[in-house]
């Protein structure tokens, strides 16, 4: 066992969405979307630093007045992922540091999420940890939802958009549902940017599989608690809703 390491959230956030343009500068409660994503990300106890990395100027602009720490990012990059590792280098984040990929969609997030994900690095081999929760067949049937399949030490053997495990006496219907946290020590994160997609990361559609494919385990919790991603105008009212029963 290893001393804990330094934790820092990095919240990826452009402008550009196809589906919500503008979406982290969305207003709930009177305060851009972003700002609850780093004010909730803040309260984990794990993390040392918080910080949003941004391509465009407007959420920028809006971080700096509202004394989110932040830093300008290139348009260029294909994901989030690849938004933390320019972010993380920028911050000159130590190799051993873990970095925590939090959506800036997640106005929600529960800080607790943070803390389980993280856990797994308490030991020193792990170099890659993300987020399950229990699911039944209604949930898992969907292309939509990514399920998992793990081995008992809780490393993942495989992430898809099929119904996996294939239940073939029909016996059993819990699944477990991916939940798109992820945090990477430094180093396994700068392999992830050197990696091209891989066949089954291009056949599925999933970047994750990316490092199973190169040998880099994935460590997965689980946890009891569910994201509330805000993909639409729609799903802002549900956020809305549950701040304000907050």
């Amino acid at each position: 066992m290893s001393s804990f390491p330094e934790c820092h959230g990095i919240i990826p956030a452009r402008y550009a969405s196809s589906r919500f343009p503008g979406k982290p500068l969305v207003k709930i409660h009177g305060k851009p979307m972003f700002w609850h994503v780093y004010e909730r990300a803040s309260r984990c106890p794990q993390m040392s630093s918080v910080t949003l990395a941004t391509d465009d100027q407007r959420i920028y602009d809006a971080a700096q007045g509202l004394e989110v720490p932040v830093v300008m990012t290139s348009a260029t990059h294909q994901s989030g992922t690849d938004r933390v590792l320019e972010a993380a280098r920028l911050l000159a984040l130590d190799t051993e540091s873990v970095v925590v990929n939090i959506q800036g969609d997640e106005p929600c997030l529960e800080p607790d999420m943070l803390s389980e994900l993280v856990c797994p690095f308490s030991s020193d081999h792990v170099r890659v940890a993300t987020l399950a929760t229990s699911v039944g067949y209604e949930e898992a049937v969907s292309p939509d939802r990514v399920k998992i399949v793990r081995a008992k030490n809780g490393r993942a053997l495989y992430f898809s958009r099929s119904m996996v495990p294939f239940d073939r006496d029909e016996k059993i219907h819990g699944f477990l549902l991916h939940i798109g946290l992820y945090a990477f020590r430094m180093d396994a994160l700068a392999r992830f940017g050197e990696l091209a997609p891989s066949p089954l990361e291009r056949r599925e559609k999933l970047e994750q599989l990316r490092l199973l494919e190169d040998g880099i385990d994935i460590y997965v919790t689980e946890t009891r608690h569910t994201c509330h991603g805000v993909d639409s105008p729609q799903d802002l009212e549900k956020a809305k809703d549950i701040l304000e029963r907050e």
